[in-house]
């Protein structure tokens, strides 16, 4: 097991390593396992990329974010302009039905709210407005509607888990609440942890996931 010293000098070194992040406005603690980011950049998709650079490295328990997002005077834009962008790029994301999610701007924040049919779609819509010039943080308050029974939603998480070779699904618990899943269990990494989250939103009339299993190392 890595000490605290050991994560933070990896951690340190992924984030130098990701091109797509200006390390050195950024600071990193650990305690415990737990890695605290620190610091500020200069968009939100650099703090993304800075909480999915910490979060791969081998021995991280958590992450604790408090990075904010400067944005540079060039890349400043009214609230207006923003949402007339989100809109925009929205209207020619081909995978989202017409007029299917809504939109709220405040102080660069945007809050995506409305109801799709599947979790691709929702990713879709907040991946397509994290990378727009202004935006400070992106609020996912969009719905999934259900479509299927409980019993079936349970029936194709655990097909598809026994289907993707790169996981043992014997040791993942899966529980279906109405059209919520809940997976518990131990995993082997992080990889694996997400790749259950994964499989199991990618499963028609999936509402919501929460992923209780825990990291073995």
């Amino acid at each position: 097991m890595k000490t605290d010293s050991q994560l933070q000098s990896d951690v340190i070194a992924e984030l130098a390593w990701e091109p797509s992040i200006h390390s050195e406005e950024i600071g990193v603690e650990v305690k415990g396992g737990v890695v605290t980011l620190a610091g500020h950049v200069g968009t939100y998709s650099e703090k993304l990329e800075a909480e999915r650079a910490a979060i791969r490295v081998v021995g991280v328990k958590a992450i604790a974010v408090e990075i904010d997002v400067r944005l540079p005077g060039s890349n400043v834009r009214s609230d207006g302009d923003i949402a007339r962008a989100v809109e925009n790029v929205l209207q020619w994301t081909t995978c989202l039905p017409q007029d299917s999610v809504k939109i709220k701007v405040e102080a660069g924040w945007v809050t995506l709210f409305g109801a799709v049919h599947w979790d691709y779609q929702r990713k879709a819509a907040v991946d397509a407005v994290r990378y727009l010039m202004g935006v400070k943080g992106v609020s996912d308050l969009i719905a999934i509607k259900p479509t299927v029974s409980a019993p079936l939603v349970k029936a194709d998480i655990e097909a598809a888990l026994v289907r993707q070779a790169q996981m043992d699904s014997q040791n993942i618990t899966v529980s279906v609440d109405g059209n919520d899943v809940i997976l518990s269990g131990p995993v082997r990494n992080w990889s694996e942890r997400d790749l259950a989250t994964q499989t199991a939103w990618g499963t028609p009339g999936v509402r919501c996931v929460t992923n209780n299993t825990t990291v073995t190392f």
